[in-house]
């Protein structure tokens, strides 16, 4: 009961943060890791997990998703899934110490990049830069591999990645985001599930309390008003989580 009761709290914790600001992996993984789960399963759980909410944000955002960009919608595709395979293929083959010895350095990398993200996306907007075709497909495969080994900070890695693609709408590169992390999710998912990772009893208490957190999220999203505040707690969570993964060994 008290696993449950952790899984429970976490799953709200997580939805509500994916809705309002993102960063409910910093929640999710190390509760499913704390709860007994081995690292590599509470890394596949968690994105298993986190998939309903991106399914659903990519729906919201399906209209946007017509908006011409500088990559054709195949190529980012194409991205996402070699991306999602390679990534998963690339977590199977870690063995479970070295993985829990990458943890705390992943999960500072996705602090980071939650924190100086907007900044850089603002500056790569003024800039206007955008990069050949060929540059640009190996870094959002670079993304998208991140992204199928471990899911912490994806969005706004890959909202960093579009931006530097040369995608201007913002709408458009919320829509994109979530259509590739929908994509490359299943097929991870698919291929974690295949190899036997998924923790299936923790992944239904954790993702039924995602989901209720995330409509509970994006109701409460709309009274919150100060979301630098949000967001500097969420990294306060975030570099909390990588110390004390750090101090675990």
């Amino acid at each position: 009961m008290e696993q449950i009761l952790i899984l429970v709290l976490a799953g709200l914790a997580a939805g509500a943060l994916n809705a309002v600001a993102g960063g409910g992996t910093f929640i999710s993984f190390p509760a499913l890791v704390w709860t007994g789960v081995p690292p590599i399963s509470a890394n596949a759980t968690a994105t298993l997990a986190a998939l309903p909410g991106y399914l659903s944000s990519a729906w919201a955002f399906r209209h946007e998703l017509r908006h011409r960009g500088p990559m054709g919608m195949r190529a980012v595709l194409v991205a996402a899934v070699l991306g999602g395979f390679l990534g998963a293929m690339l977590l199977l083959a870690t063995p479970q110490k070295l993985f829990a010895g990458v943890v705390p350095w992943l999960l500072l990398l996705a602090t980071s990049v939650f924190a100086f993200g907007p900044a850089l996306l603002k500056s790569l907007r003024r800039g206007g830069r955008s990069l050949s075709f060929p540059v640009a497909f190996a870094l959002l495969l670079a993304v998208t591999i991140y992204g199928g080994y471990f899911n912490g900070g994806l969005g706004i890695m890959l909202l960093a990645a579009f931006g530097l693609i040369g995608f201007t709408d913002l709408h458009a590169m919320n829509g994109l985001k979530n259509l590739v992390s929908a994509v490359l999710s299943l097929v991870s998912v698919a291929t974690y599930a295949a190899a036997g990772l998924i923790d299936w009893h923790a992944v239904l208490v954790l993702g039924l309390a995602s989901a209720t957190g995330g409509w509970l999220g994006a109701h409460l999203s709309k009274r919150i008003t100060n979301i630098a505040l949000l967001r500097a707690f969420i990294l306060l969570v975030g570099l909390g989580m990588a110390v004390v993964f750090f101090l675990r060994g």
